[in-house]
């Protein structure tokens, strides 16, 4: 049986990783469509600021969060003075910070699928007299849905899992921004804490497990409703 405790643990996790993954999709999106089809000057500089979050130490991620968000900050003190939003020490700072890092996965998983699209389909598409938006809606976007699934199930997976940036951003508050990783660093300093620590390691394999094995079938369902209309 779960405790309280670890039902709330679980709870905060899965909402930081739902909260990270809806604020990640549109940019995310955006910037694999841009790097897929776009050939522009800065191009390679745009793709290495894109993955950067991949090679930098999380904690340095983290730092420059707390730079940038913080009350001192350009961005966070403006959030709060024209919005009232503060994000450190906030779950939804927690957020921020696995949607930072969960960045890079998304985009790749979604320029590949991109990528693997024929630009002739939409092309053609034009040709027969639909707009560019509809072009768009209805050849492009529903050829990278298995890419898109695969980015937001990747991404959520990514978020969950996220330590370093999240505690050197928002620090390691039991009930606000103790997801499932802080609260294992807790446990681990707590004498007799090997039982906690085992039970919170066994829900993140499982909760990573079901994110891989989901992103593979709802890839797989995608391509399968493909084959059948014959796309």
């Amino acid at each position: 049986m779960m405790s309280a405790e670890l039902w709330g643990i679980v709870a905060l996790s899965l909402r930081v990783g739902a909260l990270a993954v809806a604020l990640t999709l549109p940019l995310a999106f955006a910037l694999a469509w841009i790097l897929a089809r776009w050939r522009f000057p800065g191009r390679v500089l745009l793709d290495a600021l894109v993955h950067l979050p991949l090679v930098l130490p999380p904690v340095v991620t983290g730092w420059l969060l707390l730079v940038a968000f913080g009350p001192a900050g350009p961005v966070g003190r403006w959030l709060e003075e024209w919005f009232g939003v503060v994000l450190i020490f906030r779950w939804t700072g927690a957020a921020l910070a696995a949607a930072i890092m969960a960045l890079p996965l998304m985009v790749r998983a979604m320029r590949l699928s991109i990528e693997a699209i024929d630009p002739r389909l939409e092309g053609a598409a034009r040709t027969l007299g639909a707009g560019r938006w509809h072009a768009f809606r209805t050849v492009s976007l529903p050829l990278a849905l298995p890419g898109i699934f695969a980015a937001l199930v990747l991404g959520f997976a990514r978020s969950i899992g996220e330590f370093g940036a999240t505690i050197t951003f928002v620090s390691n508050i039991p009930g606000e921004t103790q997801t499932l990783p802080l609260a294992i660093y807790s446990a681990l300093q707590v004498p007799g804490g090997e039982a906690m620590v085992t039970r919170l390691a066994l829900l993140s394999v499982v909760l990573s497990l079901a994110a891989l094995v989901l992103s593979e079938w709802l890839v797989r369902r995608s391509h399968g409703e493909r084959a059948r209309r014959g796309d």
